[in-house]
């Protein structure tokens, strides 16, 4: 059963005249493969390396690292994992200087049970990835969305994803955030703490789509 570490409980805090002080959730997946889920900022390089040592993981042991999308503060630590066999960056896969792309709406299973999908709409490339995991003695599984979900907030508060990603793709990503609420137990989001996903969360997100009808 793979294990769901999350390192680093992403944040964004709107400090006004334009600016924003923000970092990702940085997740490890320990498992048949371990795999490192958005990487920070380059400025986190240190933190990261001191936070998989303390699970007893050297940069050189990830087999798989996974961006949800391509901006700074998902990407910044990528280098530390040139032992990696891919690199998956939103929706472009790369081994060195060899690179290809999902198709949408494809599925690509790196292992048993760590499965990643494209879900657009924070950005065009965005990608979850969906881990069969344990909370506590419970079989669940988990969606690492990156910015689909800012935080669990903007469930209740769906202004916040909306200033926050594209707006010709408002649409794409209610219905994405829907799609995944219908599988995943519990969401770790790219700005906020991992929660888990209810019966009214689940109406809530299709009551918006409904927005668009």
């Amino acid at each position: 059963m793979n294990e769901v570490i999350i390192l680093f409980e992403g944040y964004s805090n709107d400090l006004g005249n334009g600016k924003l002080d923000a970092n990702c959730s940085c997740t490890l997946i320990k498992g048949l493969k371990n795999v490192i889920v958005d990487t920070m900022t380059a400025w986190d390089r240190q933190k990261l390396i001191d936070a998989l040592k303390s699970h007893h993981i050297s940069p050189e042991d990830i087999n798989y690292v996974i961006c949800t999308h391509s901006h700074a503060d998902h990407i910044g630590n990528n280098n530390l994992f040139t032992n990696a066999d891919q690199h998956f960056i939103g929706s472009c896969i790369q081994n060195r200087t060899i690179f290809h792309e999902l198709i949408q709406n494809q599925t690509v299973v790196l292992c048993d049970g760590i499965a990643i999908s494209t879900t657009p709409g924070h950005t065009y490339d965005d990608i979850t990835v969906q881990v069969d995991s344990k909370v506590g003695d419970k079989k669940v599984r988990i969606a690492i969305t990156g910015d689909l979900f800012e935080k669990e907030l903007d469930i209740f508060n769906p202004l916040i994803w909306k200033k926050l990603g594209r707006p010709e793709l408002v649409k794409t990503q209610a219905k994405n955030r829907l799609t995944v609420v219908t599988w995943a137990d519990y969401i770790v989001p790219g700005h906020g703490a991992m929660f888990k996903v209810t019966d009214q969360i689940r109406k809530l997100l299709f009551d918006q789509i409904n927005e668009f009808q």
